[in-house]
């Protein structure tokens, strides 16, 4: 019979998954004792001192349940056997029914080590071929014995390295948000005037100036802040790998931050369900002090689920100042943070909201675009708070967070590239799940120019599950104008190009999209599709590989950063309205020629801006100024007035021009506007003016009937509507 293997032997550093300090895991491949005849397993049982046992049927759940029964008496035996009465045990399932997962703490490396070995050798022995039959009770205690030796006569070794920190620490994790909640956060401790060190994906960074290059999301990025000379804050981003890998690299945090939890890197070191890896977020609001605050996102049922397992205060965020899970972190003693009336509000118990913040005074929220950026607002000012920083220092640092490559590299960093008739809208951002690639999209459908198109640079790294890529694709495919794929060789992590392409494109197959080309890397992408953008068009590149690279080729293309004031203008442009919106509702309220004389200021500021240009039409055609207003109208046009004033502009102009007496040119324009706009009763209306006054009475009257048909209401009218399209139809249609 084969013996069971030692599939790994790995020890954590910090709070783990299965302790708050130290732990180590190992992982045994229990296929001999699974596929062991049900009697000479329950023999066994007994040889190891298990009574009233049932091992279930060979290659059962149930047989693995009593595997892990098993082996943790082995543990405990081997243990005490060694010198330890008492022992913290875990003993889990594994990734499927002949793996099983033990963790015990450990303080000393070696003799932890030893320990596991012992543990599965020991195994092993007791399901060795003995002549058919399973070891007795005496000769289970002679070889637990002789691995208990083997365990006392290790040397100690080396102490866990997890640091208790003499500063303030908070650690963030999430699947997405982490990496610009703890840039946000940090912002916000400088802008207080503390010392700060955090460490993300970028790296060790102190003050601003990365000291150290590279992905640093787990503990050797926590021991390397806090050893960074002067640190008075630290800020550290808690990545999946790294608490799975080798645990916390703190011991404690005064403050713990998850944004939320989704689908991402699943199947990957045992945990294959979101569930799962909740639990494993869930570590560093475990080990987050009493007097601190765990900072939970309420709209995500996972995540605030956390709260049962903390011992620190709850402070619950959330986009929805109804939320029930506002009213928990309240009810518990506890703080809230969420919007309201437009503001960033904190909510406490029996008190009045305190007002932070406007939203619109948000850079980083994109004047409200990035939702999900708002919420990393929310968490970042909570973390702040809770410890302790100043208000006004907090304020101050939300409002001077810029999403650019200085502050928030590779996070919806704009940009505005000059193509011919304006500029192109670049969206540079890392988008590496679904979440993040709903929520780049969002932005991208905010900041487009009404007309114009979302074209997206669509690629992720290959550590993704193929239901993931292809669910990419789906979202691309649905809510892009164009699609290309930019691969990331560097980023591939198992999967070769083809097979990373065969998935995004079976994704965007499935909404209707084929034949989408692919690019070796995201500057070539990107180059492709700003090659093919008009102005006002957003072209979006998911980027992990060449943000620097992207970023160069920007600049010497006369690209530029987009500041608040450019995203405020493009969101306010995409809404179809004006930069001056506010000031031109105002204008339509005062007198014709107030009105009059405020546009022609404004125009003389910028008298090649076409809404401008129509509002100044319009003040002419309302005060009877009827020929000045055509040329003024034909301006607006000419030079790109966009809906929803471009058709207003048409049916102006058609208007005046039957006003002038050139029925015949009035019917053209209207004729044009009338067919893009059928629905437009205005349009149908002055179009039959025109035909009425150019001789054509029987085409005017056809169009009104047919009009009035469509638009009728009342079932008695809609009765009537056969026979008096019947009779319309016996008259000349209008000219199309």
């Amino acid at each position: 019979m084969p013996g069971t293997s030692l599939v790994e032997l790995r020890l954590l550093d910090g709070p783990n998954l299965y302790f708050t300090r130290a732990a180590t895991k190992l992982v045994l491949d229990i296929g001999a004792l699974s596929d062991l005849d049900t009697a000479d397993a329950g023999t066994l049982a007994a040889a190891v001192g298990l009574t009233r046992v049932r091992p279930g049927d060979p290659g059962s759940a149930h047989r693995q349940r009593f595997a892990m029964r098993l082996v943790a008496r082995l543990v405990r035996r081997v243990a005490l056997g060694a010198g330890t009465a008492r022992l913290g045990l875990r003993v889990r399932t594994g990734s499927g029914l002949r793996e099983v997962v033990v963790a015990y703490p450990w303080r000393h490396h070696d003799r932890a080590v030893a320990l596991g070995q012992a543990v599965a050798q020991c195994l092993d022995a007791c399901l060795q071929d003995t002549g058919g039959d399973p070891p007795t009770a005496a000769v289970v205690d002679e070889r637990l014995a002789a691995a208990s030796a083997a365990v006392r006569a290790a040397p100690a070794g080396r102490r866990p390295s997890a640091v208790r920190s003499r500063v303030p620490v908070a650690s963030v994790t999430g699947t997405n948000g982490k990496t610009t909640t703890t840039r946000l956060l940090a912002h916000i401790a400088m802008t207080a005037g503390l010392r700060t060190g955090w460490s993300s994906t970028d790296g060790v960074v102190v003050q601003g100036e990365v000291v150290e290059p590279g992905d640093y999301s787990g503990p050797a990025g926590a021991r390397a802040v806090l050893d960074a000379p002067g640190v008075q804050c630290a800020v550290l981003e808690t990545a999946r790998g790294g608490l799975l890998l080798r645990g916390m690299g703190v011991v404690a945090n005064d403050v713990s931050v998850v944004t939320n939890v989704s689908a991402d890197h699943l199947g990957m070191q045992g945990i294959d369900t979101v569930d799962q890896l909740a639990e494993v977020k869930a570590i560093i609001t475990r080990v987050t002090s009493a007097s601190g605050w765990c900072v939970l996102n309420g709209d995500d049922p996972r995540v605030l689920a956390m709260l049962a397992g903390t011992p620190a205060r709850p402070w619950v965020f959330s986009l929805h100042p109804d939320s029930p899970a506002l009213r928990t972190a309240l009810d518990a003693g506890g703080r809230a943070i969420t919007v309201l009336d437009g503001q960033v509000v904190v909510l406490r118990p029996d008190g009045d909201p305190d007002r932070l913040v406007d939203v619109l005074d948000l850079p980083i929220a994109l004047c409200g675009l990035s939702r999900h950026n708002l919420a990393n607002a929310l968490a970042a000012a909570a973390a702040a708070l809770g410890l302790g920083l100043e208000r006004e220092a907090v304020v101050e640092g939300l409002r001077t967070f810029s999403p650019d490559v200085r502050l928030n590299p590779g996070r919806l960093n704009v940009w505005s590239l000059p193509v011919p008739g304006g500029t192109v809208t670049v969206v540079v951002d890392l988008a590496h799940n679904e979440a993040g690639l709903e929520a780049l999209l969002d932005v991208c459908e905010g900041l487009r120019a009404p007309g114009s198109l979302v074209r997206l640079g669509l690629g992720t790294a290959g550590d993704r599950s193929d239901d993931l890529l292809t669910a990419l694709g789906e979202i691309a495919g649905r809510r892009s104008d164009q699609v290309v794929i930019v691969h990331k060789e560097h980023y591939l992590r198992g999967r070769t190009l083809d097979d990373m392409q065969a998935q995004l494109a079976t994704g965007l197959a499935r909404v209707g999209v084929a034949d989408v080309p692919a690019y070796a890397d995201e500057l070539s992408g990107l180059h492709a599709l700003a090659a093919g953008a008009g102005a006002g068009d957003v072209v979006a590149v998911m980027c992990h590989a060449d943000r620097e690279l992207l970023d160069d080729w920007l600049h010497r293309h006369g690209g530029t950063q987009d500041g608040p004031d450019q995203v405020r203008a493009k969101v306010v442009a995409a809404r179809g309205q004006h930069p001056l919106e506010q000031r031109i509702a105002d204008l339509h309220r005062a007198a014709p020629v107030d009105r009059q004389r405020l546009l022609l200021a404004l125009l003389d500021a910028d008298p090649d801006d076409p809404r401008l240009m129509y509002e100044w039409a319009s003040a002419l055609d309302a005060d009877g100024l009827t020929a000045q207003a055509v040329p003024a109208y034909r301006a607006a046009l000419r030079d790109g007035l966009r809906e929803p004033h471009r058709h207003h502009a048409l049916i102006g102009l058609g208007s005046s021009l039957r006003l002038l007496g050139r029925p015949a040119e009035a019917v053209s324009v209207l004729t044009q506007v009338a067919a893009e706009r059928p629905e437009s009763v205005a349009a149908q209306a002055f179009l039959a003016l025109a035909l009425l006054e150019s001789g054509h009475g029987d085409q005017a009257v056809r169009l009104l009937v047919e009009s009035l048909v469509a638009h009728a209401g009342a079932d008695d009218d809609r009765a009537y509507a056969p026979a008096l399209l019947g009779y319309a139809g016996e008259l000349p249609a209008a000219p199309t």
